[in-house]
């Protein structure tokens, strides 16, 4: 099946990481800023909504405040992420601005997901800012972000604004090809892997770990992202930023780098923020039984199938559930917390103050597992 091509008032999402932007001394890497640009200002006069998601601001503000390496403490992140922010966006502003262009910045937390008038507020930003010929630039708001509502990496923002906006295809452009068959940097013959229908556990191996000192992201969280951008109906393409025609070919679908099909129905957003808004805070194991009634039967989790708890999570909380042998099918808000799982473990509902672990309605089939 061919990938798809991107045609008048399609969006898409371009997604760039710190060790794209910036130079080997810290600088923004400006002929670099400028091809990207132009790219992007080529698909907006072929009628392609674009929207940037652009890493970056804190590795741009080190130099001006006489960081010679990233620091370990918050403020001065953030303090560097407030100076950075301002001379990316003039960057790009001045680079668009060539092409007749006007750049909007949005700074985004995962609270912005969480709470539904946020979230509604700014689809509405970004709808009218699309109307308007202008193009969205996104950073994490990293200035005052604390752990509790930070998204830890802008490849799983990325994947949320996808589906804020409706996006058709969220292209993450980072220092691979693609990927690959195998971990590149054991075996760098392996080929790249052209297209995935499902995340697998052993593509997930294979992506390793983080990358460079100045990012924060790698080949493991942009199959996160993927995951989250593919359940919400958006295709993916992972692919080299340092290839100046790699944002064209996915306009016009072409193959390059490795594609991810989205699933054929596109999730509300209340259930993507339920599989993905937050990370799980811990893990209920059930039996074949209880897995068939949430899965084929469309059921909500009964604490008679509860054969396992893992992590010390709280009534309301996100936990994954699970097979005794740890493949995780669905995720949900857990209505007890993970003592009185225990405790109530395979008893009849009617010992349990209230009839569900999880109701369906806060359940979310992940259609197998990462």
């Amino acid at each position: 099946m061919p990938r798809p091509e991107l045609t008048q008032g399609d969006r898409l999402v371009v997604k760039v990481g710190t060790t794209s932007l910036v130079a080997p001394d810290g600088e923004p890497d400006e002929p670099r800023l400028r091809e990207l640009i132009d790219a992007i200002a080529k698909a907006r006069s072929d009628g392609v909504q674009v929207i940037l998601v652009s890493s970056g601001a804190i590795a741009a503000g080190l130099s001006p405040l006489g960081f010679g390496s990233r620091p370990n403490d918050i403020p001065s992140l953030q303090a560097a992420a407030a100076v950075g922010q301002g001379r990316l966006l003039g960057l790009y502003n001045s680079m668009l601005a060539a092409h007749g262009l006007t750049g909007a910045q949005l700074l985004l937390t995962r609270y912005d997901f969480m709470h539904r008038q946020q979230y509604l507020n700014a689809r509405n930003t970004l709808d009218k800012l699309l109307a308007l010929g202008v193009v969205p630039i996104v950073n994490e708001n990293d200035t005052i972000a604390v752990d509790e509502i930070r998204f830890g990496d802008n490849d799983r923002l990325a994947a949320l604004v996808g589906n804020l906006a409706h996006a058709k295809v969220l292209l993450l452009l980072t220092d691979a090809k693609g990927v690959h068959s195998a971990d590149p940097r054991k075996e760098p013959d392996a080929p790249v892997i052209e297209e995935i229908d499902r995340i697998t556990p052993e593509i997930e191996k294979i992506a390793g770990g983080r990358g460079s000192t100045l990012a924060s992201g790698g080949m493991a969280s942009k199959l996160a992202a993927a995951w989250v951008a593919t359940f919400s109906g958006v295709g993916v393409v992972v692919a080299d930023a340092a290839d100046p025609d790699a944002l064209a070919k996915v306009v016009a679908g072409r193959s390059v780098g490795t594609y991810f099909r989205p699933h054929p129905t596109r999730a509300s957003a209340r259930r993507l923020w339920i599989a993905f808004g937050q990370p799980p805070k811990g893990t209920v194991m059930v039996d074949a039984g209880a897995r068939k009634a949430v899965v084929v039967d469309k059921r909500s989790l009964l604490a008679v199938g509860v054969v396992g708890v893992k992590g010390n999570f709280e009534s309301g909380d996100t936990v994954d559930v699970a097979e005794p042998d740890g493949g995780v099918f669905a995720r949900g808000l857990v209505r007890y917390a993970a003592h009185e799982l225990e405790a109530a473990q395979g008893r009849s509902t009617t010992e349990l103050a209230a009839g569900e672990v999880i109701h369906r309605d806060q359940l979310v089939i992940l259609e197998g597992g990462r």
